[in-house]
């Protein structure tokens, strides 16, 4: 190890090389104090000295140097950080790129300067680190060409913010490539993966389906008729039902069915009313929002509240209709209030838009006798 008194008539050597050497003792000397800080092992304070003696010879060297010694720092996990920064945030990308695509000594903060300040080239070495925090790509997803993008979200290491993930799916839409390459990621929630769905091609659809079958398979049980074990209790078919559907119906007609008469039935325990008067309120079959009642995964009833602007005590209130015996416990209200209040509306209205178009493509003939024919106004 060099010893400090060692080391400063090493760094007033190699000072006179800066003022009084050519380019090429300035290079010598360059590679000289790099091989002696690689090759050895020092104190936070000598790696700062070497960081001072390597950073003044890098502002003295082209930029073919510049990019080899940004190879060579970058492999280095005691490198000065003055370097590292300095050579991050280099106009060149041959002199950026390593340090910012391999060094571990570069932080969030100098990477978010970098992807900020720099052009798309940079931007690309980020999105190809092994590692990537929410606070880079946020930057990234923003600024970012689809070449960018389309890295950052086929990068495993990578971790996206919910506006992150939201500003991907609205840059997904009519870019085939994003959209599958996010959609075969693991750590994207459901339901923004639903409003992925929504907007994708029919191509993507299919290979996701391929690609994550488990995913839309419980989308795509979300939006179909449901049968067998969901069958209501109450019996669409009986007489209540269809007194129930007159009397919500002529309500809707005449404007008065909103949150209130919806939050009213529901703490009434009329379920037929409810269901009736969500599916007129969504323009969603009775059958979808029943499953949405009565479905263990209360998700789906969540969005639905959310795209229809209710408040928090309406839909506490259908989540107690739906609950087995209308209870719940403090801890699952607790976690369903948290979920409501991250959901916003216009990530759910496109996900309601997207149960849609799915009722619509299907058709409700196929539910004659479950479900009533209902026209929203």
């Amino acid at each position: 190890m060099i010893e400090m008194n060692g080391a400063k008539p090493l760094l007033q050597d190699l000072d006179d090389a800066i003022a009084r050497g050519t380019d090429e003792s300035r290079a010598k000397a360059l590679w000289h104090a790099t091989d002696i800080l690689i090759t050895g092992r020092y104190s936070d304070d000598e790696i700062s000295m070497f960081g001072e003696v390597i950073g003044r010879l890098a502002d003295e060297i082209e930029v073919v140097a510049r990019a080899q010694l940004s190879e060579l720092m970058a492999a280095c996990d005691h490198a000065p950080l003055n370097v590292i920064e300095k050579l991050a945030l280099d106009d060149a990308i041959e002199v950026a790129g390593p340090v910012l695509r391999d060094s571990d000594r570069i932080d969030e903060k100098m990477l978010v300067e970098s992807a900020l300040t720099k052009g798309q080239s940079h931007l690309l070495a980020i999105a190809q680190r092994k590692s990537i925090g929410e606070a880079v790509t946020d930057v990234l997803v923003k600024r970012g060409n689809q070449e960018v993008v389309t890295s950052v979200a086929r990068n495993e290491g990578a971790r996206f913010s919910g506006s992150g993930l939201l500003h991907m799916v609205r840059r997904a839409e009519g870019d085939s490539i994003l959209a599958e390459q996010l959609g075969l990621r693991k750590d994207v929630p459901r339901h923004i993966f639903q409003q992925l769905i929504s907007k994708a091609s029919e191509d993507v659809r299919r290979r996701l389906k391929t690609e994550r079958p488990e995913m839309m398979a419980q989308i795509q049980s979300s939006v179909t008729e449901v049968t067998g074990d969901l069958q209501s209790k109450f019996g669409p078919s009986s007489r209540s039902y269809f007194v129930a559907k007159r009397t919500v119906t002529t309500q809707h007609r005449l404007g008065n069915l909103n949150q209130d008469s919806i939050s009213n039935y529901a703490r009434q325990h009329r379920f037929d009313e409810v269901q009736i008067g969500l599916s007129l309120l969504s323009a969603l079959p009775v059958d979808v929002i029943e499953r949405a009642l009565m479905d263990r995964n209360r998700e789906m009833i969540l969005v639905l509240c959310k795209a229809l602007d209710f408040s928090w005590d309406t839909t506490m209130s259908l989540l107690f209709l739906g609950a087995k015996d209308h209870l719940i416990t403090a801890r699952e209200l607790h976690d369903n209030e948290r979920d409501f209040g991250r959901l916003k509306i216009e990530t759910s209205r496109s996900i309601l838009k997207f149960y849609q178009s799915r009722k619509n493509s299907a058709g409700t003939d196929s539910a004659q006798g479950r479900q009533p024919e209902l026209q929203v106004h």
